[in-house]
Parts: C-alpha cells; sequence; structure tokens
C-alpha cells in the first residue's frame, strides 16, 4: 500500500473543498494502474463526500446540514465558537473516509463526481487529508 498526506486550507467558513485534482496527482505519484483508493480525513469535525461541484450542489449541501445541524447552542458539547458542538456531530451523517476504484490509473468517478472534503468547523482552518492506494 502507498500512502500520503496531505493539507488543506479550509478557511474560517464552512467549504466543501474539491479534492479530485489532489486524489489524481496522489494515484500518478503512487503509478497507480488498477486497486482501490481510499481518502481518509483523521479529524472529528470534518467528513468526505463524492458529489457534483460547481454548479450549487456543494453550496446546497452545506445549506442541508445547516438545517439538519443548525449553528446554535443546543448541543452539549461546548467549547469553541457558538454551535461547535454540530461540527463534532457531522461525521456521523457525512463520514470522515471515501473508497473510489481506480481503474488504468486514474478514479474510477462517475461524469459530475468529485472527492470532497466537508468542513464546517470554522474554528480549525487547516486540515489534514490521508490518500491510500491499494493495488488490485
Amino acid at each position: 500500500m502507498y500512502s500520503k498526506e496531505i493539507e488543506v486550507k479550509t478557511g474560517g467558513r464552512a467549504v466543501v473543498h474539491d479534492l479530485t485534482k489532489q486524489a489524481e496527482a496522489f494515484l500518478a505519484e503512487a503509478e497507480a494502474a488498477d486497486g482501490l483508493l481510499h481518502v481518509f480525513v483523521p479529524h472529528a469535525t470534518a467528513g468526505l463526500a463524492i458529489l457534483e461541484t460547481g454548479a450549487g450542489s456543494d453550496d446546497d449541501l452545506l445549506t442541508a446540514l445547516d438545517e439538519l445541524l443548525p449553528r446554535d447552542n443546543r448541543w452539549r458539547h461546548q467549547h469553541g465558537s457558538s454551535g461547535h458542538g454540530r461540527d463534532h456531530v457531522l461525521p456521523a451523517l457525512v463520514p470522515p473516509y471515501a473508497s473510489v476504484p481506480v481503474l488504468g490509473g486514474s478514479p474510477a468517478l462517475g461524469t459530475w463526481q468529485s472527492i470532497c472534503l466537508v468542513d464546517t468547523n470554522i474554528d480549525n482552518p487547516v486540515r489534514h487529508v490521508r490518500f491510500s492506494y491499494l493495488a488490485g
């Protein structure tokens, strides 16, 4: 298995950050052929999603998360900014991992699919993402 961790700066606002280009670069560096790409976020307040970006779906996801997990003081986990407890619930809905088949060295994603970091934690502007490639 070949594995590498990258750093992603997400800033001080909720974001859906497209990781597809970084995943493709990682697979090229790994000299990937056929196998499996596993992506993992070692954080208690971020997740990974495979979805369309750039046509509004990324913003729709953040809006849906705001509706499901309001940023207010209802949460028992109460440190950091107001409503931060909801960020700790996020990985139960948007898991901190994703696995994608790799064919011919490229992620076998659908036409409009992207691998995305979902980060609603405004208190932590830097994230780490681990890419792992397992050859078939």
